[in-house]
């Protein structure tokens, strides 16, 4: 029983430090693409999700493109982009698997 609950608390525990860590990561992409943008573009939008995907996929996170959102704001001059990730992790037990819904932002 202690080894299916440390087994339960280790997974919990590795999918919301991914995370966290993957919120550090959209903050950096939604830093980098403003610092490089006009107000538009439909391919940068194709290469903030790309972007976001390769560096959610370093920590385990699986995306795809149609669970980034990507919202612009500012002006030209000084543009802001806010990036959202919705993912859902598998906590697997003996016959259970429950899902938990995350949702990263950049700000």
């Amino acid at each position: 029983m202690f080894a299916l609950l440390a087994s339960m608390v280790w997974q919990v525990a590795a999918c919301e430090i991914a995370n966290y860590e993957l919120k550090d990561e959209l903050k950096d992409v939604a830093s980098m693409g403003a610092s490089r943008i006009g107000m538009a573009g439909p391919g940068l939008d194709d290469e903030l999700r790309e972007a976001v995907i390769r560096r959610a996929a370093d920590h385990d996170i699986e995306l795809e493109p149609d669970q980034i959102e990507i919202e612009r704001s500012g002006t030209r001059e000084a543009p802001v982009v806010f990036l959202t990730a919705k993912y859902q992790a598998r906590i697997w037990m003996p016959g259970l698997a429950l899902i938990v819904h995350y949702t990263a932002t950049s700000g």
